[in-house]
């Protein structure tokens, strides 16, 4: 019998896990999990910090937005997650957060570079850029425009606003948003001593993506972050 992760649970992990991460903003920032069934996903509720997730704060927000299961009110931007999840069927977990060194470098408008082991995941194409709107993406219409954006990549960035990521896995989506803060950290410094001068070619890059990050190493990131205290 396949076990099924409970998708309460998962969405109480990945908030924490965030939390430890240092990507919490007061009460913004949110993470989704597709429902197991296909009633929408599971998020957690509108007011509360990454960091004060139980399962008494997450609900279930239907396609249409509807809350179907829980109590408390819905974020407002919910279709950040209906609609990438809906365009792209194998992601069963999306993450919004309003990363800080994210949000600097988005402002210098220059790909990402493969500076770092981070670097390589969101580089050589570089990660994409959602530029329609640096408001919020409270409409259907906005988040789909955004997943048309992203595509098939793990992440994008949301110039003045923040980032989304989109993972097979809650692990994956996590870390996609741990490992975008840290390359986007790493470039930042190196910037601000001078121009960038060495970073990986295309081809050390793809080797990289599969050396540095295979599923094994994605999954260990995520259980480090679980083992950390707040």
């Amino acid at each position: 019998m396949v076990h099924v992760a409970d998708p309460v649970d998962l969405v109480v992990r990945a908030h924490r896990a965030l939390a430890v991460a240092g990507q919490a903003d007061m009460v913004w920032g949110h993470v989704s999990v597709r429902d197991p069934e296909g009633r929408g996903v599971w998020m957690k509720s509108a007011g509360w910090g990454l960091e004060e997730i139980s399962h008494d704060q997450v609900v279930l927000v239907a396609w249409d937005g509807e809350v179907l299961a829980g109590s408390g009110p819905r974020h407002l931007e919910y279709p950040i997650h209906t609609e990438v999840m809906r365009a792209r069927p194998e992601v069963t977990c999306v993450v919004h957060t309003h990363a800080e060194a994210v949000n600097a470098f988005s402002a210098l408008d220059v790909p990402v570079r493969p500076i770092s082991h981070a670097g390589v995941l969101f580089s050589e194409p570089d990660v994409p850029r959602f530029t329609r709107t640096g408001g919020l993406i409270r409409t259907a219409e906005l988040g789909a425009a955004l997943a048309a954006s992203m595509g098939p990549a793990p992440a994008c960035l949301l110039p003045k606003h923040g980032l989304a990521t989109a993972g097979v896995d809650a692990a994956h989506a996590v870390m996609y948003a741990v490992l975008l803060d840290q390359a986007c950290r790493t470039q930042l410094q190196a910037m601000a001593a001078g121009d960038l001068r060495v970073w990986s070619d295309p081809d050390e890059a793809e080797a990289k993506r599969t050396e540095v990050w295979p599923p094994s190493q994605i999954e260990a990131g995520w259980r480090y972050l679980e083992r950390r205290p707040l």
